[in-house]
């Protein structure tokens, strides 16, 4: 998946969680049932996000190796 696709579907899991946790508060065991199996696929859906995020910082820039490789150069 792409981060900003990730993204968004983390905004949708949470808004589901919340509007099942507020119908579980007033004793609805259906909607608690959907908010453990909600807290599920959030985990699923926040190690993807970890993992895509961490390779997007690792990619490079290319305009700070070329900032760089001027800077670098003494004539």
């Amino acid at each position: 998946m792409v981060l900003k696709e990730t993204i968004s579907e983390i905004q949708q899991v949470l808004a589901e969680l919340i509007h099942d946790l507020e119908k579980a508060a007033g004793g609805n065991r259906a909607a608690a049932q959907r908010v453990r199996t909600g807290t599920i696929k959030f985990t699923k859906i926040a190690k993807i996000y970890r993992k895509e995020s961490v390779a997007a910082e690792r990619v490079p820039k290319r305009g700070k190796k070329l900032a760089k490789k001027v800077v670098g150069k003494k004539r």
